[in-house]
């Protein structure tokens, strides 16, 4: 099923599919000039949505949202075909400043909390952007709203802060932007399943009463598919399947490669016969 089907009715009623907010299209990225990570890549972020990018480690799941938010040329890397479009208009040679601008934030994998300054300095650093002193005091507020226990760690430092905390610090932080979208790298990593939950929770709020919109890569495929409404599925840089979350969830193959649910022992998930592969990085 094709994400631009996803909204319809059985009989083709139903409410018209949202606008599309981000629109990747075949994108490949060499790293060093030499090594080829992402092998056509094409996915697409409808306003409001969230949208569950999966996959094992190495799969290309990270790469691509730096491919997203311009943050390659770090890494040495670089989208060297295809295109990458904000609301239809062309943004893979922008800055990283200029995304954030436009309102595209990325909470980086580990989250990456400034660990010298307090939670409330961390917050703040996020807000670098934006004018007017009202404006971000009550973005302060909200954030804080969303996330009590920050408000309560606020003069504490980072580092000594717990790594749920940090993790809550560093989707605050994106948020504190204002942003339209967010790209959430590996939420769940090195968290307690209770405070992963906790996570993703917040998260399902943000987007229902905020309207925020979300990228985000995972590999806890089942927590992921619980909360997103569309998922796409990353193996070897190359996307192998997408569907509904519902939908994916429900799969044999992905129950077995990516749920641990059943005892084939196939090693690769090309190798199921009910897998058909996407052609789209051939166009």
């Amino acid at each position: 099923m094709d994400a631009t089907s996803r909204s319809a009715g059985a009989d083709g009623a139903g409410p018209p599919p949202r606008a599309v907010l981000l629109d990747v299209n075949g994108i490949e990225v060499i790293y060093n000039h030499v090594i080829l990570v992402l092998r056509g890549v094409s996915l697409q972020v409808r306003e409001g949505g969230i949208v569950a990018l999966l996959g094992g480690n190495g799969a290309g799941k990270t790469t691509t949202l730096r491919a997203v938010s311009n943050l390659l040329e770090g890494q040495r890397g670089e989208v060297t075909k295809g295109s990458i479009e904000l609301r239809g208009e062309r943004v893979e040679k922008l800055t990283p400043a200029e995304l954030v601008r436009r309102g595209v934030v990325q909470v980086m994998e580990g989250r990456h909390c400034f660990a010298h300054l307090t939670i409330e300095e961390n917050l703040l650093a996020g807000a670098y952007t934006r004018a007017g002193r009202a404006e971000v005091q009550a973005s302060l507020e909200k954030v804080y709203t969303y996330f009590p226990r920050l408000k309560t760690r606020r003069a504490s430092q980072a580092a000594y802060t717990s790594g749920g905390e940090q993790q809550m610090c560093a989707i605050g932080r994106a948020l504190m932007a204002n942003p339209t979208m967010v790209l959430l790298d590996e939420p769940s990593m090195g968290l307690a399943p209770q405070i992963v939950q906790e996570v993703f929770e917040i998260v399902k709020d943000l987007n229902a009463r905020e309207g925020v919109t979300f990228l985000l890569a995972e590999q806890n495929t089942g927590m992921a598919l619980q909360y997103a409404d569309y998922g796409y599925i990353l193996e070897s840089g190359r996307i192998v399947m997408d569907g509904p979350a519902a939908d994916l969830a429900a799969n044999e193959d992905v129950k077995e490669f990516y749920l641990g649910v059943g005892g084939g022992q196939r090693k690769s998930f090309r190798d199921a016969k009910s897998y058909k592969r996407r052609k789209r990085w051939l166009a």
